[in-house]
């Protein structure tokens, strides 16, 4: 293959936003960027003075440049995205987290709902919570709503087959739907009371409990004004340790990079609807000479629109 003349390519290049792909003397794809202007970006590259390292061994590998216009910066930008993860350029900086992430499933079409752990595709028929950080976060709520609100996380076989309560009833996990100790209106409160705590709602599920307390102990129906003392109690300890003040609508997410020896890690703590659901790490990969800054901008791009 003739060696790329830059000086001919760059007379002929677009003064306009797009993306453009740089190509290696076999058609491979070295490098995906964007530009608000396409000829101006890519003559930066092929300047005598530039310094990076990384740069100027991608320059000496370019054997083709490859440009697509767009309407926008802003459609440049979804384009590059799709681009890096769909051909993972080895000069690009690439996030290597593709796992989904994991939510809570809770099977609304069911006589008695089931709450459980779930990654993958939401199908018709529940309602799901998240996305979550990771399958601590997850297994920690859980354990919580199960604490809180009594809610069945058994399998629909098992639930069918029960002839008596399982340990989730003696632990005071579960009210035993399976055998009949609750009945369905009973059981059908816990499960909307779990579903607005999940959504972050947990100050009108505590305004609700608190009237119904007040009320059982009007009516001298102490046992139950006690159960609902401590359901109330344990909700109200999780929005002590959890709940944080945003002016945006409660659902933030804050991240932090850290860059040394050319390894960069960036940390993503999840905020949503108030609470905190948890963190997340990811070590993207990069050559070893990008700033924090650039790291930064790629794994954000990548983050939140790949």
């Amino acid at each position: 293959m003739p060696q790329f003349d830059a000086k001919q390519f760059l007379a002929h290049c677009a003064r306009k936003p797009g993306v453009y792909r740089m190509l290696d003397d076999e058609g491979g794809v070295l490098y995906v960027g964007k530009a608000r202007d396409l000829r101006a970006r890519l003559n930066s590259y092929f300047q005598k003075n530039v310094t990076g390292a990384k740069t100027r061994a991608l320059v000496s590998r370019i054997a083709g440049v490859e440009t697509t216009v767009t309407a926008s910066e802003a459609e440049a930008l979804l384009l590059e995205q799709s681009l890096i993860k769909s051909l993972r350029p080895p000069y690009n900086i690439l996030l290597r987290d593709d796992k989904s992430y994991p939510y809570i499933k809770i099977t609304t079409s069911d006589e008695y709902p089931r709450i459980t752990f779930h990654r993958g595709k939401r199908r018709p028929g529940s309602r799901y919570f998240g996305p979550y950080p990771s399958a601590g976060s997850v297994r920690e709520t859980l354990a919580l709503v199960e604490k809180v609100f009594r809610v069945r996380n058994c399998r629909d076989s098992f639930f069918r087959n029960r002839t008596r309560p399982c340990l989730q009833y003696q632990i005071q996990r579960c009210t035993a739907p399976c055998v009949e100790f609750v009945s369905r209106e009973a059981y059908a409160e816990q499960v909307r009371m779990a579903m607005d705590f999940l959504s972050g709602r947990s100050r009108q599920v505590s305004d609700h409990l608190t009237e119904q307390m007040e009320k059982a102990a009007e009516q001298l129906d102490f046992e139950r004004a006690a159960e609902l003392r401590d359901q109330l109690a344990a909700i109200q300890a999780v929005q002590q340790k959890q709940n944080v003040e945003t002016d945006r609508g409660g659902d933030v997410d804050a991240v932090a990079i850290a860059v040394r020896h050319g390894l960069a890690v960036v940390e993503v703590l999840m905020v949503r609807q108030g609470r905190v659901l948890g963190h997340r790490s990811f070590r993207p990969d990069t050559r070893g000479e990008e700033d924090s800054d650039e790291i930064l901008e790629a794994f954000l791009a990548q983050y939140y629109l790949g």
